[in-house]
């Protein structure tokens, strides 16, 4: 008899979950969009770099370690192919002003011999910046007024004082003096040099501060000084296809024109901002003269700046301060150039950054460069600062910030130094104890782990969230922490707590702060720290046990002496070495590769907070002394005088000093008398105690 053959069941699964996809907040539509790239996994981004004439500051290392987290992120995190390039301004009217300053004031110095022309020079700058100091802003008003009171200072010391020591004294007027000498002989500078010393000087100082940041250099980074043919191509494009015009030796972008074709929308990014002239000729350097008579419209734009890649960008970062009128005039230029509706598909904005609150300017005395910054804080505390923070929103560089950056950088290093510890003491070669059965307390610490990843995925999804991104980890540490202290350190299951510990690792990692090879941070910036800790180890373990027992026989015995000396050497001798013990009771110590740096910040924090736990001591005491005193000076008072010493209450008192009538000329109540003899009554004893004191005096 013949069988049917057997064939597989039909196979069906549950419908697939919705699965979190990267979406990111584009300027261009003010929402979150998903990330789609033209050509599928390869990304082409481009980011505006720095305009170099001045030291990098705090609002370079906002845009700059922002756009390198997200860079890291989806190169490293989402695995895109990213192609990211960077420009340099190096031909810009404040490079220019500023080079030219320079060098007058330097040319000034050089050639002066005469202290009578120096005053008269410096009189003649103070009346030049007093001129319009009425109608500056209120910022630019208290940097004009700081600047005379140093012109002021200066003129002053000529008299008596040496021609050496006044051109050592005119570097405090540098600034404000060279902008006066400018004035007079803007025209008087031949040598091209000077105006490409200053930007190489300061971009080579940017790159520095870069790297002290980690921050990834571009992949590919162009000058504008380096394509001006390529500019003048550009321009001439853009003439032909109609979207601009030569006016008076000038090139203006025809803005009416553009926007008046279907494809084209000029101000996709602040349209509200159309026809805000101050904003245009802001942008359009401090060395343009009015050019009302040479454009068509107020609106219209002058063009110069360098031209961008050809093909269609995937993303154009930039600070939020750009989005209008330079990134805004960017789009039209280039979609005017290839005639096209989108040149660029995500146009990303870094957060403003205040200082404690305020705009950081100069007048503020809150102009913080990187390197200053980077005095205070190291640069894994910076990074974790901006971390902590939405990457397009508003980030207060403040103490306050940067305590909450510290706290995060020490939750993370003492787990991942407690997970060293608890991983090193036991044989981590036998798989037995690395696979060790799960019990409840692992079980649950696995969901929690995969809970953690989870949310990781989903706020980086979410526009990138690093803030919950930190806060899904700090959840998941302290869940390890709970799972350390109820465990047995024998125990403890090695496989899973190290895998948490090099998940979080590579998180990290991602974004841009420097780890071990496997777990944590760094013990010092060096490139051996890892094999150094790897090396000392044992030898470590064998000094942490011999100390172990000589302090339980000193205590058997009762020897003050060996536990001083043991004391010292967890103290004073290790951490001088960048190592830390702590000791717990019945159980061995724990041997942690903290790094000497660390340590001595470590120990100026604590000394720091026990001066201001000794000061506010102090404060308290004092403040205790003085209302004790006070209270005996009070003794000393006749009962009748008490309430005739608060004349900003009563005006009018009876027979028996209480008040009758109050500093308004209302009559006093009488639950109001009642209360005040109970007052009375009461400084009537303390009164009397005093006199009885006298007495036996």
């Amino acid at each position: 008899m013949a069988t049917t053959k057997r064939s597989q069941p039909a196979w069906s699964c549950d419908q697939v979950s919705d699965t979190p996809c990267l979406k990111l907040f584009n300027s261009l539509t003010r929402k979150k969009e998903i990330f789609i790239p033209k050509n599928e996994n390869k990304v082409h981004w481009y980011s505006c770099g720095p305009t170099v004439y001045d030291a990098s500051h705090m609002g370079h290392a906002r845009s700059y370690i922002t756009f390198d987290i997200l860079r890291r992120v989806l190169k490293d995190y989402f695995r895109y192919d990213v192609e990211y390039v960077m420009n340099i301004t190096d031909i810009d009217d404040k490079i220019i002003k500023r080079a030219r300053q320079l060098h007058l004031f330097e040319e000034y110095v050089k050639t002066a011999t005469d202290k009578q022309i120096v005053q008269k020079d410096i009189l003649l700058a103070l009346g030049n910046l007093k001129k319009d100091i009425e109608q500056m802003d209120p910022d630019k008003k208290v940097m004009t007024l700081k600047a005379i009171e140093k012109l002021t200072s200066v003129s002053k010391l000529i008299e008596g004082s040496s021609l050496d020591d006044i051109k050592l004294a005119l570097n405090e007027i540098k600034d404000s003096f060279g902008a006066y000498l400018d004035t007079l002989n803007s025209a008087d500078v031949p040598d091209n040099s000077i105006f490409e010393s200053l930007p190489r000087f300061w971009e080579s100082n940017f790159h520095s501060n870069m790297a002290s940041l980690n921050i990834l250099p571009p992949d590919k980074l162009s000058r504008v000084s380096e394509y001006v043919p390529e500019i003048i191509a550009y321009i001439e494009t853009i003439i032909q296809n109609g979207y601009a015009y030569e006016s008076n030796g000038s090139v203006y972008f025809d803005v009416a024109a553009f926007d008046s074709q279907p494809i084209h929308h000029y101000a996709k990014l602040v349209p509200e901002a159309y026809g805000d002239s101050k904003s245009l000729q802001d942008g359009e350097g401090d060395l343009t003269t009015s050019a009302v008579n040479e454009k068509r419209s107020p609106n219209d734009f002058a063009l110069w700046k360098k031209s961008k890649k050809g093909q269609t960008l995937d993303i154009h970062t930039g600070g939020i301060d750009l989005k209008f009128p330079h990134h805004d005039n960017e789009i039209a230029q280039a979609e005017a150039y290839y005639n096209n509706k989108e040149w660029v598909r995500y146009f990303l904005h870094s957060g403003h950054l205040t200082i404690s609150g305020c705009k950081m300017s100069k007048s503020l005395k809150n102009f913080i460069t990187i390197e200053d910054a980077l005095k205070k804080n190291t640069s894994r505390q910076l990074r974790l600062a901006f971390l902590l923070h939405s990457w397009k929103d508003t980030l207060d560089y403040s103490e306050s910030t940067m305590e909450s950056a510290m706290a995060c950088e020490k939750l993370l290093n003492e787990f991942f130094l407690n997970v060293k510890h608890v991983t090193k003491r036991n044989d981590i070669n036998k798989l037995a104890i690395g696979y060790s059965k799960w019990l409840s307390s692992e079980i649950e610490l696995s969901k929690k782990f995969n809970l953690c990843k989870s949310n990781v995925h989903a706020a980086l999804c979410d526009n990138i969230d690093t803030k919950t991104v930190l806060e899904a980890i700090r959840e998941c540490i302290s869940a390890c922490n709970v799972y350390l202290r109820d465990c047995d350190s024998s125990a403890v299951n090695h496989t899973l707590l190290l895998d948490i510990a090099k998940y979080i690792t590579e998180i990290l990692k991602v974004f841009g702060i420097k780890t071990a090879d496997e777990i944590g941070f760094p013990v010092s910036d060096g490139n051996s720290s890892s094999d150094v800790e790897t090396i000392v180890t044992p030898y470590l373990n064998i000094l942490s046990d011999f100390r172990d027992s000589v302090r339980a026989i000193a205590r058997s015995i009762s020897s003050k002496d060996i536990l001083i000396l043991c004391d010292k050497l967890r103290d004073e001798i290790l951490p001088d070495n960048g190592v830390r013990l702590e000791d717990f009771d019945g159980k061995p110590t724990a041997i942690k590769f903290v790094g000497r740096e660390a340590i001595l910040r470590e120990r100026k924090a604590k000394a720091k907070a026990e001066a201001e736990k000794l000061a506010e001591k102090e404060r308290k005491k004092k403040e205790q002394d003085q209302a004790k005193a006070k209270k005996e000076e009070l003794k000393k008072i006749h009962p009748k005088d008490l309430f005739k010493l608060e004349t900003d209450k009563y005006s009018e008192f009876d027979e028996n000093g209480l008040p009758t009538i109050d500093i308004q000329g209302n009559k006093i109540s009488k639950g109001l008398t009642k209360k005040l003899q109970k007052i009375q009554s009461t400084h009537a004893t303390l009164h009397k105690e005093y006199l009885e004191s006298i007495e036996k005096i």
